[in-house]
């Protein structure tokens, strides 16, 4: 350690003067802790906010829940439009730099009073209160004790992307240490200062899930809000944990309404890009990375023969759309370890694993790696696709009886093509009337027996199908909520729409309606179906 961190890291500990804080931590020294289009815009959000037409009668008392930097600044900007929309604004923060560091104190302090000097310059239009030490002392109720071990088990599966939990490892200590921090600060700061509405990103992980916690015991209404792989789109959940994925209300209000013509044409061209690993309107994502070579190729290559096949769809470990979804399996990598057992002794039903391509990306342990331990040597009717092999999942689809999946859109884009599925985990397509939805292993392998010669009982009918495809169409363009600003690429998108855009006509007219559900006013499903006809 050198000799100026042994300093800081002393002095931090023992002496908080702000002599010593102004000689040591100048702004250089803040390093990748930071906002920059705050710092660039704030006198300009401010002049914006003083020339808005704010309504005469105060709005919500809102409040915004950030933690780590980006999401501070994030919740800050948001802030401040719905301030220019008459609503009275705190931000709540937790001025922490990245989610698996343990900072020091005197770095807390740093990036506390850089946060504070920034927001003070939002002064009166956005108010501000630094958590960092609120609550410590105060008693906690069970439940919320409880909680902080709950989300530091999804922290450690949602960072690590492995679905095991080591709760004397040093990753998972920091996140018990700072998730109980950030309940005790938002109990203290909510029970205290109760606001009319709290805005929270994410909900199921990091701080930001006990902050949902806390609103929730409180019965405080919560807006909870993250974002799709779309530029310029939004997903909220009012009193609900936007991770689950909750469209009960959505799907009540489109279940019977009929496609149109440009709204089937719409979902036919997003599922062709799906499945020839093209790009699709405002998303740089490619869902497959190889294009088609048809399913009798992909038969030649992997093997395969003329029984009947399944084919099992897996979801990237760790996901956070994969949290608190399992029903009868313990963890997604149980059930098809599980899975392949019941295969390996039917062996007159081929099995293929495809393991999601997008794990290529991620630097966790891979579902490839789970199923080799456990089975060294595959059973001669299963086939193991990774997720760096040259196979088009699209392309499996044409060979296959049924699919069997647990939370993946795969499943749904299954029965879109008339293929029956197995739903094992807690997905929001679950349910719908279109998928086979066992409630125990039982009814899970009661289901799994009846593939050879029994097709009857998977044979999809044309309104089952049909419901598919307008399930899709709905969650794919209707759930996500047009919004100007992603957290990914924030600044820039924040000089592509800066505030004053989206508070003028061309702003409201796109984007009104989204910051109105935001401040609280309830999502009308049905007034929204009926624009996207």
């Amino acid at each position: 350690m050198s000799v100026k961190r042994q300093v800081k890291k002393i002095l931090g500990e023992v002496l908080p003067t702000e002599g010593i804080s102004r000689l040591l931590f100048q702004r250089k020294d803040i390093g990748y802790y930071g906002m920059p289009a705050l710092e660039k815009h704030a006198d300009d959000f401010v002049k914006v906010i003083q020339a808005a037409n704010r309504p005469d009668q105060p709005g919500q008392k809102i409040y915004l829940f950030g933690a780590q930097y980006y999401w501070i600044e994030y919740c800050t900007v948001l802030g401040l439009a719905l301030a220019a929309m008459g609503h009275r604004i705190t931000v709540g923060y937790l001025p922490y730099p990245k989610v698996f560091v343990r900072p020091t104190r005197s770095d807390i302090r740093r990036y506390d009073r850089y946060t504070r000097n920034l927001l003070q310059r939002l002064i009166p239009w956005l108010d501000s209160v630094s958590l960092i030490n609120r609550g410590n002392d105060d008693a906690l109720p069970k439940e919320l004790e409880l909680s902080v071990d709950v989300v530091s088990a999804y922290d450690i599966k949602y960072l690590l992307q492995d679905e095991e939990v080591d709760t004397q490892s040093p990753l998972y200590k920091i996140r018990w240490e700072r998730n109980n921090l950030a309940v005790r600060a938002a109990y203290s700061w909510l029970k205290k200062d109760r606001p009319d509405l709290l805005l929270v990103p994410n909900s199921s992980v990091l701080e930001y899930g006990m902050a949902y916690r806390v609103a929730r015991f409180l019965n405080i209404p919560v807006v909870t809000f993250e974002f799709s792989d779309n530029r310029e789109e939004i997903w909220l959940a009012q009193n609900d944990d936007i991770m689950r994925q909750n469209t009960d209300l959505l799907w009540q209000a489109c279940r019977d309404i009929p496609l149109t013509e440009s709204q089937r044409a719409r979902i036919d061209e997003l599922e062709t890009a799906r499945m020839g690993a093209r790009m699709f309107g405002k998303s740089d994502r490619l869902w497959q990375d190889v294009p088609r070579s048809g399913g009798a190729q992909v038969k030649q290559d992997l093997n395969l023969d003329d029984r009947p096949i399944v084919l099992l769809a897996t979801n990237v470990l760790g996901d956070s759309l994969t949290l608190g979804r399992d029903l009868f399996s313990p963890n997604m990598a149980d059930w098809i370890l599980r899975t392949i057992r019941f295969f390996a002794d039917h062996s007159q039903v081929q099995l293929v694993i495809r393991v999601h391509p997008g794990e290529r990306l991620m630097t966790g342990p891979s579902m490839v790696d789970i199923v080799k331990k456990a089975y060294p040597q595959l059973p001669e009717n299963v086939r193991l696709v990774g997720p760096l092999d040259k196979v088009n999942t699209y392309d499996l689809m044409e060979l296959i009886s049924l699919g069997v999946v647990y939370t993946t859109t795969t499943g749904l884009e299954m029965v879109m093509n008339r293929i029956p599925v197995v739903v094992a985990g807690d997905t929001h397509y679950r349910g719908r009337g279109f998928t086979l939805d066992p409630g125990s292993w039982e009814e899970y392998f009661t289901l799994l027996e009846k593939i050879p010669g029994e097709a009857a009982p998977f044979r999809l009918t044309d309104e089952q199908v049909e419901l598919a495809w307008r399930y899709a169409y709905h969650f794919f363009f209707t759930y996500p909520l047009p919004f100007p600003w992603h957290l990914v690429g924030f600044s820039k998108d924040v000089e592509q729409w800066p505030l004053d855009r989206v508070l003028g006509l061309q702003g409201q007219a796109e984007f009104g309606k989204t910051f109105r559900y935001l401040a609280g006013e309830r999502i009308d499903w049905k007034e929204i179906i009926g624009l996207h006809g």
